[in-house]
């Protein structure tokens, strides 16, 4: 936004780039990229000019990814050549993985090197073959790898979000209850018995269970959250397994649930959220984007011939 300065300051015009926050008759306000409010009277501005989304850096990319990595960490983890690997006896592909997440300087090559047979060796150990996660500009594939179809990450500012206040029907804990894992279907099958140490772990962070409901309802929707805090000192609430029962679909329900999942994360500190979702699930990234969430980054899964 342009908009003229009052009468002795050494420039007439001057620029605030932010968030338009709102527009009336009576004033225009605008949130500026590091956090203040200008408000200036309409018959002041000059010019607003919308701008694009502002690139998101690399550094950004491998922080948010090593705060996932902590939410959902699998049941063991190491560092083996700059890449994180995790384990979850096999329960999700998130947490049974690789991934090139340390010091892009020192990461060890695939191509050539030792590095590939380190790490297949660190997975044929407890019985499961080697899965690369690559998120943008992180990471590629061996040549001749097979690449699974993409994952989007969306993320927000969670003071840019408005979150419901007042009396709520989702109880949170700090553990899945047999109802909220009946409801819970990863990839529409019942879960294994190793899915609870996979869901309850959490890497020097907090995790907690919403449920959606009442005693004459049910659990009518679930999600788990994850609060852990980014190597750029951002503090990130994870959403995920994130289900509303079949037939209380399309109600509105799965955006409350997520909603009050990210107001508990806020009120542990939280100040951005994000969420992982199959690329061509156009029905959750709708969710998600009418949430407030937008495109941060891509990651896909690479597997040997």
């Amino acid at each position: 936004m342009r908009y003229k300065l009052p009468p002795g300051y050494p420039q007439p015009l001057t620029d605030v780039i932010g968030e338009l926050v709102s527009v009336s008759p009576a004033v225009v306000v605008v949130r500026a990229q590091d956090g203040r409010i200008v408000q200036v009277s309409p018959d002041q501005v000059v010019a607003l000019k919308e701008l694009g989304a502002r690139p998101v850096a690399t550094r950004e990319i491998r922080s948010l990814e090593l705060a996932a990595a902590d939410g959902w960490p699998g049941t063991e983890q190491a560092w083996i050549d700059g890449w994180l690997v995790r384990s979850g006896h096999g329960f999700t592909r998130r947490a049974n993985a690789a991934a090139p997440l340390g010091n892009a300087q020192r990461m060890g090559n695939l191509h050539s090197g030792e590095t590939l047979d380190r790490l297949r060796a660190w997975f044929a150990a407890r019985d499961q073959p080697l899965t690369l996660l690559l998120p943008d500009r992180l990471g590629a594939a061996p040549t001749g790898w097979a690449e699974s179809s993409e994952v989007q990450v969306m993320a927000a500012d969670i003071e840019n979000l408005t979150l419901p206040n007042g009396e709520s029907a989702v109880t949170v804990s700090d553990a899945p209850d047999s109802d909220w894992l009946a409801t819970y279907h990863y990839r529409g099958a019942t879960l294994p018995d190793s899915a609870t140490a996979v869901l309850t772990a959490v890497s020097e962070g907090e995790v907690a269970f919403g449920t959606l409901g009442t005693p004459d309802t049910g659990g009518l929707a679930i999600a788990r959250g994850a609060v852990t805090q980014a190597p750029d000192g951002r503090r990130w609430v994870g959403l995920s397994a994130v289900e509303v029962a079949p037939e209380h679909r399309r109600r509105g329900l799965g955006m409350l649930i997520c909603a009050e999942m990210i107001r508990w994360g806020r009120d542990r500190g939280a100040t951005h959220t994000y969420v992982q979702v199959e690329a061509d699930n156009a029905g959750a990234i709708a969710l998600y984007r009418t949430l407030g969430l937008v495109d941060h980054h891509r990651y896909r899964y690479a597997t040997a011939p």
